[in-house]
């Protein structure tokens, strides 16, 4: 009955929002990307490129998905052998676009609507043998249809923010039996494995896999950075990562008082969302700062100097960029969202400053213990202190990255262990 009205309501809310999409896809040009998709049309490659072929499909929703993914799926193409495709679907346009770059053996589409048609379209093509969510994404439409289709489902490098989870136990009832049809929980930590019982995942198959984000991928110094760190001389640089609406308008005031710490200060400024990047380069120039765009920097249309502001304007380039960070901001920190991952900044050995809000990611900041978490008014004062003397709270991130290893591996074996137990 549950599933049944989800769908009238899911169905509903398309329809009375079908004008807004359609007015965004004509002025923005965005959601038009993957339409077809979306909707269940599988492409004619797609179909070939899985044909013959034994399949595991992996959700990764965004960028910070697939790149938490990108390791997982190498190892468990390794581990599986010939024969078997990981297919890898996303549900945002830059999430696509990184998945195609970094995961270029992998056939790469966009997830569809939770609706039977599309659900249906894709598993009737796929055939998955293993259903691999990576994080949080419950779609109840996706877990019946696999349970009709016997396609096992796991959700890997799970967890359960302090936001999301007084929603999820406001309606555990309806939770609890949409969770009941997933085979295996790993969770990053034994906090969001609590959780995912107490909202409905079954205790006997919740257990604790470790953060895949612990395992990303070595990043190669790329071009972007590489451009910087030519350019920098003795400069020191802020890398402002992963910022939200907001974030940018509270680094530009603090400025003024970071160029009179000293005027070797060069300044990364990287939009969480690519959609921003104009916003955001139209509030740099009206502040007056001496400024350039990073897709210029790398073209050499200008030098880099001291006092000046970047705006990283290209995608998959902050990874790398923070290898040539003095001190790195994480953004969604400063303002209610509940911050971004450190981790990137962390592997590098950099000394980090957060806002207060970072409960997506507590369980790493407190594990850490290392990052600086700073009120608004001390933006300024905490990146200046942050850059002379974070060189030992920078290594200690390191240590605790590099200690926190294994996860990758672990949940490996257990997802090979669902797909021979099945076949």
């Amino acid at each position: 009955m549950f599933i049944v009205l989800y769908s009238l309501l899911l169905a509903l809310a398309l329809v009375v929002s079908t004008p807004w999409w359609l007015w965004r896809m004509a002025t923005s040009g965005r959601y038009r990307e993957g339409l077809g998709e979306r909707l269940g049309s599988v492409p004619a490659a797609l179909r070939a490129a899985v044909a013959g072929k034994k399949v595991v499909w992996v959700h990764a929703v965004s960028v910070g998905e697939v790149l938490a993914a990108e390791r997982l799926i190498a190892e468990l193409k390794q581990a599986l052998g010939d024969g078997w495709v990981v297919a890898v679907s996303t549900t945002t346009a830059t999430g696509q676009k990184i998945a195609r770059e970094r995961l270029a053996d992998s056939p790469v589409f966009f997830y569809p609507l939770d609706f039977a048609f599309a659900v249906r379209a894709w598993l009737r093509v796929l055939k998955p043998s293993l259903f691999v969510l990576v994080e949080s994404e419950f779609w109840p439409r996706m877990l019946v249809e696999c349970e009709r289709a016997g396609t096992p489902v796991t959700v890997v490098n799970a967890r359960v923010s302090d936001r999301s989870f007084p929603r999820y136990m406001r309606l555990r009832r309806l939770w609890k039996p949409l969770m009941g049809k997933v085979s295996l929980f790993l969770a990053q930590g034994e906090e969001s494995a609590e959780r995912l019982r107490a909202i409905g995942a079954p205790v006997e198959r919740t257990m604790v896999g470790g953060n895949l984000k612990y395992d990303l991928s070595p990043v190669a110094v790329n071009a972007m950075a590489r451009t910087i760190n030519e350019q920098r001389g003795a400069c020191r640089v802020i890398v402002a990562g992963s910022t939200h609406e907001g974030e940018e308008a509270m680094l530009l005031a603090a400025w003024p008082q970071i160029q009179r710490g000293g005027p070797d200060f060069v300044m990364v400024i990287a939009p969480r969302h690519p959609h921003r990047f104009e916003k955001v380069w139209e509030e740099i120039q009206k502040a007056g700062f001496k400024s350039g765009r990073c897709s210029g920097l790398i073209a050499r249309d200008f030098e880099l100097s001291g006092g000046m502001i970047l705006l990283l304007d290209t995608i998959g380039d902050l990874a790398a960029v923070y290898s040539t960070a003095t001190v790195a901001f994480i953004g969604g920190s400063l303002v209610a969202k509940g911050g971004q991952n450190p981790l990137e900044a962390a592997r590098f050995g950099k000394p980090i400053v957060m806002g207060q809000s970072y409960e997506n990611f507590r369980e790493i900041v407190q594990g850490m213990g290392v990052i600086r978490i700073i009120e608004q008014k001390h933006l300024g004062e905490a990146l200046i202190s942050s850059s002379r003397h974070g060189q030992r709270s920078g290594r200690r991130g390191r240590e605790f990255f590099e200690a926190q290893a294994g996860a990758t591996m672990r949940t490996v074996e257990a997802l090979v262990g669902l797909v021979r137990s099945g076949s």
